[in-house]
């Protein structure tokens, strides 16, 4: 989940770049956008991983029993 955090710090920091540079605003909120697309992917991924894992754990007990 650091990951994420670190995503998460980019997205702020292109969205505050974005209030402070006018002349470059919609460049910066692209940014921002790519960097929260990013995160929800890293988030889904999570899930993803921590759902096999889980399947995994279930197999193996059903299995043991």
């Amino acid at each position: 989940m650091n990951r994420l955090v670190e995503i998460r710090s980019q997205e702020f920091l292109c969205r505050e770049r974005a209030a402070l540079d006018s002349e470059r605003r919609v460049f910066w909120l692209a940014q921002a956008e790519a960097w929260e697309q990013r995160a929800l992917d890293e988030i889904a991924y999570h899930f993803r991983e921590c759902n096999l894992a889980k399947g995994e754990f279930v197999k193996t007990e059903l299995n043991a029993a």
